[in-house]
Parts: C-alpha cells; structure tokens; sequence
C-alpha cells in the first residue's frame, strides 16, 4: 500500500484552519464559548494556527458526561478552541485518504452513507439471501488498542508531523486503550480499525454481502454452514489482529425479521424497531413539559416532531404515524406560550 507524506502545510494553512473552525462550530453558534471564540477570531485562529506550526499544541484534559440513550454511556467533552478546531483540521485533510480505503458497504460516519442507506442495502441482502449472521463488538470504543491504532494508521500515512499529531490525540487518553466517544476523530479512528475487519470478511471470507455500521455488521449468505464457519473465524481474527471481542453473534433466517440500524427488515417491508418506537413516544410526551420549563425551545421542539417524521417515514410506519398523531403535536407545541 503506498503511503502518503508532505501534508503537514496542508494542515496548517490559514485556509484550513478557517474552514475547520466554521465546521466545528455548525449548530453550536449559541455556545457561549463560540461567541467568545467570535469576538477576536482571525487572533484566535492565528493562535490556534500557530500552536500547531511551533508544535506547542497539547490535546486538553477531557470532562465527562453520561448519556443514558439509547444506552448509558460515557461522553468525553474536549474545549472547542483549539482542540475541536484542530481535529477538524486534520480530518479535512486526511478524511479523503482515509476514505479512499473504505469498503462500499461501510455506512457510518461517512459523506452519502449514513443509516438509512445502511437500511436499504440490508433490505437489497434481505431479500436475496435466507439466513444472517448479525454481530456486534463488546464495549468497542473503549477497548481500541492504541498501539493497534497507530500501527494501522502508519500503512497508510508517513507525514512525521501529521503522525505526531494523530499520536497526540490517540495517546490523550490514560492508559492503553480507549478512542473517546465525543471527540470528532474517534468516529474516523474506529472506522479506520475496523476497515480491517472489513477488507478480512471481503477478501479472506469472500463474503459478497456484508455491511457495517460503527461496531455492528451482518453477514448474508444461503449457505448456514458458511456463515458458522464465517463466526468462528470471524472470531479468531477479532481477538488476534484487533485485541477485541464480539458480545453477539446471531445466526438465524431471514424470514425472522432482521433487526438492524433502528429498523426490522423483512423480505417484504420495514418496520421501526419497538425499542424505537417507544423512545419516540415517550420523547413527544415530555416535549410540551421541556417548552414550558424552558428545557427547548419551542423552534426545536419542532424540529424535534419534524425528524421524526423523517425517521420514521423511511419504514411501513402509516399506521404508527396515524397513532403518533403528528399534525396534533405540530398543533399543540404551536400554542404553549
């Protein structure tokens, strides 16, 4: 595999630092911090620019947070200026490189993938195929190897600078593993791992139709046999190359429904996955209470109504639509003063 060198001025170019700066801070212009960031930017960002030319730049200490949906989960929290800034520097640079490595049917966290492309080509496999191995990977963020990480990124990329960097923010965190969920890179770095699971079901099990979402794939296959022999191997290589390990491995019928990226796809039709469902309704509940104690806005409790209506319109869902009663919310949120 060639690698690539001689990025580092692509990095640190003032237009860089720009355009990452705008990028990091899309939906967040009402943080305070942004604002204050604001108030002397082209300084700021020369600041920012300049910690990264004289390598004086250090990934801050993280804050933490737990999150409890759709499961509880630890959140690490970096400063937008120059941390964020500085990830979505080097993302914008190495992204297309990166990117150029990908199987086609990897749907996480990538330009024109996402869930619910991931949700129709599982409907193309669905149908075609009578059984699915559906996998995931116990507690994947955490246990990410950071030598292992490192190691991956190196086939790829020689820039001294840029490794240095990439180093920097791998190893920010205590210990010999973990990619924080929170920061903008993590997402990329676990992509880029598990890309070698990806290329092993393609090119080693010669598995025609796999597909991946962060820690979760299904493989598809009419052949059952196939498939057990595709776990254990599967298995093996995980807990070999990546130091991981699944926490699920299912193999069973097409026909049962496959449960996967939020939705049950059957041969003939979607449904919206019931845990969903009921997250959604209890969601709409809470809305009208969050406007009144000036939890949300009224504008975003009204974005709120109008992607779910996006999600759940990509499913058979018209009877779940009539049962949400939308239009009444859309009604309702309107008239809480």
């Amino acid at each position: 595999m060639k690698r690539v060198g001689n990025l580092w001025d692509s990095i640190v170019s003032k237009e860089n630092i720009e355009a990452a700066y705008l990028s990091a801070r899309k939906g967040k212009t009402w943080q305070r911090t942004i604002q204050r960031f604001d108030e002397h930017l082209e300084e700021n960002l020369e600041s920012v620019r300049v910690s990264l030319v004289d390598k004086t730049f250090r990934t801050a200490p993280y804050r933490s947070k737990k999150v409890f949906e759709p499961k509880e989960r630890d959140i690490f929290i970096l400063p937008f200026a120059p941390d964020r800034i500085v990830q979505h520097a080097l993302m914008r640079v190495i992204e297309p490189i990166w990117e150029s490595l990908f199987i086609h049917d990897s749907y996480a966290c990538r330009k024109g993938k996402g869930m619910h492309k991931g949700s129709t080509r599982t409907m193309e496999f669905v149908r075609r195929n009578e059984f699915c191995l559906k996998c995931d990977i116990s507690k994947f963020y955490p246990s990410v190897r950071h030598d292992v990480l490192q190691s991956v990124v190196r086939r790829k990329i020689k820039c001294p600078e840029t490794l240095r960097l990439i180093d920097d923010i791998i190893n920010s965190f205590p210990g010999e593993t973990n990619i924080p969920i929170g920061n903008y890179t993590s997402q990329w770095f676990g992509n880029l791992y598990l890309n070698e699971l990806d290329t092993f079901v393609k090119h080693e099990l010669r598995c025609r139709d796999y597909l991946r979402y962060c820690d979760d794939f299904c493989l598809f296959s009419d052949d059952k046999g196939y498939l057990n022999e595709c776990a254990a191997r599967i298995r093996e290589f995980l807990c070999v190359h990546l130091a991981l390990r699944m926490s699920k491995c299912d193999l069973f019928p097409v026909a049962r429904g496959v449960d996967f990226l939020g939705y049950r796809h059957f041969k003939d039709f979607v449904l919206l996955r019931k845990s969903t469902t009921r997250r959604i309704k209890q969601r709409l509940k809470a809305l009208p209470w969050k406007i009144r104690s000036k939890i949300l806005t009224k504008e975003r409790g009204l974005s709120s109504i109008a992607s779910t209506l996006g999600w759940i319109q990509w499913g058979n869902t018209f009877h779940l639509r009539q049962s949400l009663h939308l239009d009444e919310w859309f009604h309702d949120l309107k008239e809480v003063s």
